[in-house]
């Protein structure tokens, strides 16, 4: 793996719900807000369709409000929602459009989101919504772009993104050396705390991230480092 460019001021965080970013991504942003960079964080949804035992207008408040605890661990002040339905995102143009929209806006260097291959490092099936979004971040990049799409938007072309980041993907290919940022990820992961004793399973957020940096600094020769996959629009 190669160490992923850091010569940037502005990232766009996107990902489907409350806690998706959290699984590695948030470690390297705490990084990246600790150098001075600015990241904003756009989530799809409020993962109101999470927590079974919940009805989804708790949940959305409860997750909604974990998810900026989650960000402000990580140094990440400024945290927006589309507010679509959790669980049923469509790939099409009105996806592209609204995150189209938001990259014109918020005019990133950089854009970071969650794995949207089939499946995740072992073999697991990914989830839809995250499969969706992901495909349709790499699209909008593009849209942004080009300021013959989406001329309705009113905002001027954004060609400025240089790469996106995909978070635990099975197709890794650079990295970022998060040594000394593990606790602010860790610390991140653990504000979903509603959710994860909403599922009822005994998930330790330390031994999660460890078992993520552990082994990639050891391949790369550092202490601690997270994989990403990147693209370049």
């Amino acid at each position: 793996m190669e160490p992923v460019p850091e010569d940037w001021t502005r990232a766009l965080a996107i990902v489907a719900h409350p806690d998706d970013l959290e699984y590695g991504g948030s470690t390297a942003v705490a990084k990246w807000t600790a150098q001075g960079k600015t990241v904003v964080q756009l989530l799809a949804t409020r993962g109101e369709a999470g927590i079974d035992g919940m009805e989804p207008e708790e949940t959305a408040l409860v997750r909604s409000a974990e998810q900026v605890e989650a960000a402000r661990a990580v140094g990440v002040r400024a945290v927006e929602f589309l507010d679509l339905a959790d669980g049923v995102l469509e790939y099409g143009l009105p996806l592209r459009r609204l995150l189209a929209e938001a990259v014109r806006r918020h005019r990133p260097e950089v854009v970071i989101s969650l794995n949207f291959r089939d499946t995740f490092p072992g073999g697991s099936f990914n989830m839809a919504d995250h499969r969706v979004l992901g495909l349709a971040v790499v699209d909008a990049i593009r849209d942004a772009a080009n300021r013959w799409v989406f001329r309705d938007l009113g905002l001027e072309p954004w060609q400025g993104v240089r790469f996106a980041l995909f978070g635990g993907s099975p197709e890794c290919t650079h990295y970022v050396d998060v040594t000394g940022h593990l606790e602010a990820g860790i610390a991140s992961l653990k504000a979903h705390r509603v959710y994860f004793a909403g599922l009822g399973e005994d998930f330790d957020p330390r031994e999660f991230l460890t078992s993520m940096v552990d082994p990639a600094g050891e391949q790369v020769g550092v202490p601690h480092a997270m994989p990403f996959e990147l693209i370049e629009p």
